[in-house]
């Protein structure tokens, strides 16, 4: 939903307010988030990433701006690349969408902009394949939430069932589809982007289990998504792993 076109400029101008005053010599200002992409209201936060020269700190940083609350994601070119590697790992590439849909408040050089042509290529290529042992793990707990939510008739236990459910079904589907995840209310607009027949599904699903406590659309979406990649795991599921730390050969615990 769009945001009032008031609060909208408000929350812009403010945003560029902060930028000349905090950052005047960064080699760019991005802001980023609900205010960059148009959702922005008159509570919302301004997410902002600024590029420091190197020497400087690579941080993220809460503060309050004129009565609004500012996420700062401060960093050095070094520090981004540091920042779009763990991005990648965890498969969210929060940074590279901060950039690639980021509204430039301000730059140096045609930094911002080389950075958003090369946020832009990470995000079109997606983020790497889960590993097939880790498939078959979330396979298996999926499996095994379904069974929990057609078992119980407890509303606050189905209600929790349902969480992992959505969220396990939704982590498959975005390795399936090769796809960006996200948390929160990100979740949800990955899942639509993504695919919206079939996250559009769990999230209806997940809404009217919420809503009347009725199960069934919710373990049907997830019951398709589980058949995209491979279906339900129970019997011949198995897996093996090391202690943290095993004593030596002589050593006694």
């Amino acid at each position: 939903m769009s945001s009032d076109p008031e609060d909208l400029t408000h929350a812009i101008d403010q945003a560029r307010r902060l930028a000349a005053e905090s950052f005047p010599d960064a080699l760019s200002v991005v802001l980023a988030g609900s205010t960059a992409s148009g959702r922005a209201t008159a509570t919302s936060d301004l997410d902002i990433a600024v590029l420091i020269e190197e020497g400087g700190e690579t941080r993220r940083e809460t503060l309050r701006f004129e009565g609004r609350l500012v996420e700062l994601f401060v960093h050095t070119r070094a520090g981004l690349d540091g920042l779009f590697a763990a991005d990648a790992a965890s498969r969210r590439g929060t940074m590279q969408h901060m950039y690639a849909g980021g509204l430039v408040l301000s730059e140096r050089d045609g930094a911002a902009a080389n950075i958003k042509r090369h946020a832009e290529e990470a995000l079109r290529k997606g983020p790497g394949a889960l590993a097939p042992a880790t498939v078959e793990s979330r396979r298996y707990v999926l499996t095994d939430a379904l069974d929990d939510l057609a078992d119980t008739a407890d509303v606050v236990e189905r209600l929790a069932v349902a969480g992992v459910v959505l969220n396990t079904a939704a982590d498959l589907l975005f390795d399936h589809r090769r796809a960006w995840t996200g948390g929160g209310k990100w979740l949800p607009r990955r899942l639509l982007q993504t695919d919206p027949r079939h996250g559009g599904a769990l999230l209806d699903g997940h809404r009217r289990l919420c809503g009347d406590g009725e199960p069934q659309d919710l373990a049907d979406a997830a019951a398709e998504v589980l058949t995209l990649v491979g279906g339900p795991l129970r019997e011949g599921y198995a897996r093996t792993w090391r202690a943290a730390a095993e004593p030596r050969s002589g050593q006694h615990t």
